[in-house]
């Protein structure tokens, strides 16, 4: 049986992770200079009230160390989660998090000194910490909801730097 080559699609015009013919690619950051590059992500875990006033009490411990570590293992781990992601020897990655009226609203932060960025390396860890927050509090309320997972700035790289707009955060 001869395998065809798929056939060549439109120009995935600005998409760098598209070959010529179409197909996925890991981009080539070989001719690129390793510089200092930074990102921030941020996620929102929703819950009752009861779930936040029975986070200092969790059997499971507290899930907000928990989270910070998860974060921490998954954005080291993010080349093996997302396809096309190069793995970024990283220089610093952590999680932090404050309480609010209707639940958590957790940051990530990571930097390294590579030929490509982090952002998907503090999307990645943000992600990871909220599951794991849900994961902590689930036997108290299924209803959790992890919202507004997003990167909020990124440094270095040849894009340049990046900052939401501080109407598009929550």
């Amino acid at each position: 049986m001869a395998i065809s080559k798929p056939k060549a699609k439109k120009s995935k015009a600005g998409l760098s992770h598209y070959d010529a013919a179409g197909r996925a690619s890991m981009v080539d950051v070989s001719s690129k200079t390793a510089t200092v590059r930074t990102a921030e992500a941020s996620a929102y875990v929703e819950m009752s009230p009861a779930v936040l006033a029975a986070l200092e009490h969790n059997p499971k411990g507290d899930p907000f160390e928990v989270a910070r570590i998860a974060g921490i293992q998954a954005a080291k781990r993010t080349s093996e989660l997302i396809p096309m992601c190069h793995p970024v020897n990283l220089s610093y990655v952590d999680i932090s998090y404050s309480l609010c009226k209707d639940g958590v609203a957790l940051g990530s932060r990571a930097s390294t000194t590579a030929e490509t960025g982090v952002e998907m390396e503090a999307l990645t860890a943000v992600s990871v910490a909220a599951l794991t927050v849900y994961d902590m509090c689930k036997a108290l309320d299924k209803g959790i909801s992890i919202r507004y997972i997003q990167l909020e700035r990124k440094t270095g790289g040849k894009s340049g730097d990046y900052r939401r707009p501080s109407a598009a955060k929550r």
